[in-house]
């Protein structure tokens, strides 16, 4: 394996924001992908959603700022942005069920190469629920993926078929992981970039699916 540094959680969420573009209504899920709002790169605005019912969401204010009563849906603090709204949960959710949504960005256990994934339970675990995801994940016209690429055993998250429960079918767009960027295209997984000190090489063998591997791959900008 080449000598490469695997991404941290910011920067899989500076590169994922960079994907955002200008005047784009963008969910939010937990973990990971709720820092994408720190990095929106400048000049462009990006309208944060939150499912339980924010319109306008900012990032996670200073800890002195905290409003205990301004949570995502991850409860998590976070702040409004200039115009920024409350709205009803069943309004909250027409907004993703009715393909309003320019993109969602979310965490998952797994992904498959023809853009099922799983993010709401582990096999064997009797706890979780899977909550808006599918809803979500169904009505956005992008899903971009946020995660590691394997496990903390080693395990491949990238598969051919799904082995976790899933939350929704053929939906995925990219997977932004810690070695690397991923597209999704009728043929499967393709590998647009790597993260420095990596090679197409080293994400191939953390996959438990076939890669294709264009003629040139970028790098990521950690």
């Amino acid at each position: 394996m080449s000598d490469g540094k695997r991404l941290n959680r910011d920067q899989i969420a500076k590169r994922v924001a960079a994907e955002l573009q200008d005047g784009w209504l963008v969910n939010l899920g937990l973990g990971i992908p709720t820092l994408a709002v720190n990095y929106i790169p400048e000049g462009r605005d990006v309208l944060f959603h939150s499912e339980n019912g924010i319109i306008g969401m900012g990032p996670r204010p200073d800890d002195a700022d905290v409003d205990v009563d301004l949570m995502s849906a991850g409860k998590g603090a976070v702040t409004l942005v200039p115009g920024a709204a409350f709205v009803h949960h069943a309004d909250s959710f027409a907004v993703a069920r009715g393909g309003r949504l320019d993109a969602a960005i979310l965490g998952a256990y797994q992904v498959a190469d023809n853009g099922d994934f799983a993010n709401w339970r582990l096999p064997n675990k009797h706890v979780g629920g899977i909550g808006g995801a599918m809803d979500i994940a169904v009505g956005a016209q992008r899903v971009f993926i946020t995660m590691s690429q394997t496990d903390k055993d080693g395990t491949p998250k990238l598969v051919e078929k799904l082995t976790y429960p899933l939350t929704t079918r053929g939906c995925v767009t990219k997977v932004f992981t810690d070695m690397a960027v991923i597209s999704i295209s009728p043929e499967g997984f393709v590998l647009d970039e790597v993260a420095p000190g990596f090679t197409p090489g080293d994400i191939v063998e953390r996959m438990a699916a076939t890669l294709h591997v264009p003629g040139t791959v970028g790098t990521v900008a950690a």
